[in-house]
């Protein structure tokens, strides 16, 4: 199983947002600075984060990005499904007698780990990293995007 590189950026992006502090925001470009990416490539990724309810943005030289959620809700799933969709990542190709048994299995396996990162909420993981990941937020939120 293979998330894409943009889900990988999403979850990282809402940790950074997690942790800054109430009522701030940060830009785009300080956000892509900090994981080393082009502006561009995670406007789209932001702007499907937005769409999906997670995060808000204000436009602007003081605007930038912020948590829209309740923090304690946001499921590593919630951002998953937004970035990747919610199709099976299994199909089966050959059916005997109208039903696929290897589809089952396959089935049954994904909807135990969507259960699983339903119950996982990216604050818990925000807050183990906090001290690593605050002071080079807060050098970058000051900055105009």
């Amino acid at each position: 199983m293979k998330y894409s590189k943009a889900t990988n950026y999403a979850l990282h992006t809402m940790v950074y947002l997690l942790l800054l502090p109430k009522d701030s925001s940060i830009g785009v470009h300080s956000l892509a600075n900090l994981q080393k990416l082009s502006p561009t490539y995670l406007s789209k990724i932001l702007g499907k984060l937005s769409k999906g309810g997670l995060i808000d943005s204000s436009p602007g030289v003081s605007g930038g990005y912020r948590i829209a959620k309740n923090p304690e809700k946001i499921s590593f799933l919630d951002v998953i499904q937004l970035i990747e969709g919610n199709a099976n990542l299994f199909h089966c190709s050959i059916h005997y007698d109208e039903r696929c048994l290897i589809e089952n299995v396959m089935v049954t396996a994904e909807q135990q780990m969507a259960d699983e990162l339903a119950n996982r909420f990216l604050i818990d993981v925000a807050r183990e990293m906090e001290p690593k990941v605050t002071a080079v937020l807060q050098e970058n939120s000051h900055c105009s995007d």
